[in-house]
């Protein structure tokens, strides 16, 4: 009989009262130990130029990066420039993108995208939070993701993992996106928050998983509040 080495649990993560919050010292402790475990945790999208990243992000919507890294070479190859992408057949685009899901919705807002970049910028990707997310299917997210890779502008990328995670580990108690962000920024210093956001993204995919974390493999379970063990 085989053993297994996941760790599962059968109390429950939520509750009736919300986690408590953790003092700035604490953060900033859990957060060293993370980047220490994680040390080369960075975008793992492929991607060629700011345009390329900028459609990638979109497509990975309710996604996995891993699964919009295998569609896009072929939608690259065929579409690599915004000029391409906005006077594509809308049909072959969906084609291309079908496996990432969505891919009606995330067809269209690409390539409306590619329009508006053609229309107001000359082709171009722009460089400040305000402009991109000005764009169809951008959004704050997506815009911090393309500023703190591309252009080294610090940013918060609340994903679904960044929003599980700060509340877990009990960094804040707030639910709304662009309120988990502002309560993130107060907490950690601003050069650090596009490398904060990768780190956390990946201890979510690796340990800290929506259902089953792996409690008992995570390095920061003797601080996290809602540690099970």
């Amino acid at each position: 009989m085989a053993i297994k080495t996941h760790f599962k649990s059968t109390k429950k993560l939520t509750s009736i009262k919300p986690i408590k919050k953790v003092s700035k010292a604490k953060a900033h402790e859990i957060m060293e130990l993370l980047c220490k475990e994680y040390p080369d945790a960075d975008c793992e999208l492929v991607f060629k130029s700011d345009f390329q990243l900028l459609i990638s992000v979109i497509l990975s919507a309710q996604t996995t990066d891993k699964q919009v890294n295998k569609v896009t070479p072929a939608l690259f190859k065929k579409f690599p420039t915004a000029q391409k992408l906005a006077e594509a057949d809308l049909n072959e685009i969906k084609e291309i993108i079908r496996p990432t899901g969505y891919y009606n919705s995330k067809s269209t807002n690409i390539q409306h995208c590619a329009q508006e970049l053609i229309k107001n910028y000359q082709g171009q990707v722009p460089s400040n939070l305000e402009e991109l997310t000005k764009l169809p299917g951008v959004g704050r997210k997506t815009a911090n993701v393309v500023l703190g890779i591309v252009h080294k502008i610090p940013g918060w990328t609340v994903d679904t993992h960044v929003q599980r995670l700060s509340k877990r580990l009990g960094f804040t108690q707030e639910k709304d996106p662009h309120k988990i962000e502002i309560a993130l920024q107060k907490l950690f210093p601003n050069r650090d928050w596009s490398k904060l956001s990768i780190t956390l993204i990946w201890h979510g995919r690796r340990v800290c998983f929506a259902k089953s974390p792996n409690c008992k493999g995570c390095p920061v379970n003797h601080l996290c509040p809602s540690s099970l063990i």
